[in-house]
Formats: structure tokens, sequence, C-alpha cells
């Protein structure tokens, strides 16, 4: 990825590696949204599939695929994700299936695979801290067969819960903190930094043509809120029921599903010239 990090960390990430999986991965809020991912995930893999990820970060949707008997090379630039990951592989027992390998999205290049790929994916905004997201597509193209699945899920750039939440206490700052086309530092943790680009589903399809084309986009929180306010579905489970069934009903509509805490793509390789490797 590229970011900045504090002295401390030789990666920004390595600064909430640790607490991840109980801040989110455990959440109810980061539980349902990510069902709601792994449906996709469902229909796009089959066993027998090997597909690279792209943004591992602790293991969690790896491991899943793997326990579909999917064969996954998952990448990170975090060696403290990346240590989760393996942690998480080992005591699942699914190394056979999983590959942890350091490396970042912008470094796909530096891949050393002998054959391509099935498709590959990326959850949970990985990609909205890459600023080249020209050069990935290009990269990525390289190592995916012509009618792989790709599925990209970014945070979106307009979240109606957030741009809601904040205007309603007073901080306009953090309410329209997505709209900034030049992308906003965000602060991890121990003064951890990253720099975050919140691009739009048209700017998106642009940047991954012509080797890849969109094929649907959904979104993955609209009802249900960003994962900082957890409290709230801990305070009212029965509304947070609801809440997600009506991000069932909501995820596919055109102008709504954009309004989504993150935005979930699935693009298709195309049969375009591929570059010798």
């Amino acid at each position: 990825m590229s970011s900045v990090g504090s002295p401390l960390y030789t990666a920004p990430f390595d600064a909430v590696a640790d607490h991840y999986d109980e801040l989110f991965t455990e959440s109810r809020i980061g539980q349902a949204q990510r069902a709601s991912v792994w449906t996709e995930l469902n229909k796009a893999f089959r066993s027998g599939d090997r597909v690279l990820e792209i943004g591992c970060g602790t293991g969690v949707d790896a491991c899943f695929l793997a326990n579909h008997g999917v064969r996954v090379v998952a990448c990170d630039s975090s060696p403290r994700m990346l240590a989760m990951t393996t942690r998480r592989v080992k005591e699942t027992g699914n190394s056979e299936f999983v590959q942890p390998r350091l490396l970042g999205a912008e470094e796909l290049s530096k891949l050393r695979e002998g054959r391509t790929f099935d498709g590959a994916f990326s959850n949970f905004g990985a990609l909205n801290c890459v600023k080249d997201l020209r050069r990935l597509a290009s990269d990525l193209a390289q190592w995916l067969r012509p009618g792989a699945s790709v599925l990209l899920c970014l945070m979106g750039p307009c979240c109606l819960w957030e741009l809601t939440w904040y205007l309603a206490h007073g901080n306009p700052r953090k309410a329209f903190r997505r709209f900034h086309r030049e992308g906003v530092d965000a602060r991890l943790a121990d003064g951890a930094v990253v720099h975050v680009f919140y691009p739009s589903v048209r700017s998106l399809t642009r940047t991954f043509a012509p080797e890849f084309r969109l094929q649907s986009v959904k979104g993955i929180g609209i009802s249900v809120p960003p994962s900082y306010l957890e409290p709230l579905p801990l305070r009212f489970p029965r509304t947070f029921a609801l809440q997600k069934r009506i991000d069932s009903w909501l995820a596919e509509c055109p102008g709504i599903r954009s309004l989504a805490d993150h935005i979930l793509l699935r693009f298709e390789r195309t049969r375009c010239a591929m570059k010798a490797q």
C-alpha cells in the first residue's frame, strides 16, 4: 500500500493488527458487512480455484475461502497483519490452501508465481490506500486468466451514515472527508498515519479498463452503519436485525447502493492482449 507510517512500525497497519479482529472482525457490524461480501465470494469462486488476495489483513477471508476448497495466495504489506494471518491459517488447519506473502498492493509486479490465477479479490478498503490504481490494474491483469473474476471492496465516496452522523454531532470535517478528491490522512494508532482515497465507481471502471470489465456493483453497509458505531447494534439489537434485512433488499439498487459504507465491485478479466511475463 502507498502510505506513511510511524517510526514505531514497518507499515502503518502494524499499529492496529493486534486489535483488528476485536474491533472489526468480531464486532456485529463487521460480521454483518463481511457476511454480505462472503455471499459474493461464494458466487465468484469455486472449489479448486486459485485466487490472489490483495490486502489480506488477519486472514479471515482467505480462511473462509480455504474452507470451501479455494486456494489463496494472501498478500499484505503489514508484517504484523501477515503474522496474524499465518497464525490463523495454522490454527484452522488451512496451511495447504493459504499461502501468506509479504507484498503490498502496489508491488504485484514483484509477485513470483509460475502460473496465472483464476481470480482475485480485495476486501474492506485495502485499495483505498493505493494512490496509483491504474498501475495496480495493469499489474493485476498479468496474473489473471481471461474471464477471471475480480472482487474489489472499497470504502465508498459518499457514506450516508457517516455524513448524517457527523453532521448531527457538529463535525463537518469528518462528515465530508470522503468528498476530498486528493484523499485525506487517517490516523490509526500510536501515531501511524495512512493516506486514504475514496474513488467513485465510475472512476474505478475507467481505471480498470480495458483489462477489466465491470459486471456488478453492490453496496455493503447502507442501513448497517460503519464499524465505529458498534455501540448502536449492542444497544438496539432488534433495530440492527432489521437494518441487516434492509441492506439485503437495497444492496443492488442503483443510486442507493452508492451511499453505502463500502462498495463491492465485480470485474471480469477481458481478453485483451496480455504482456509476456
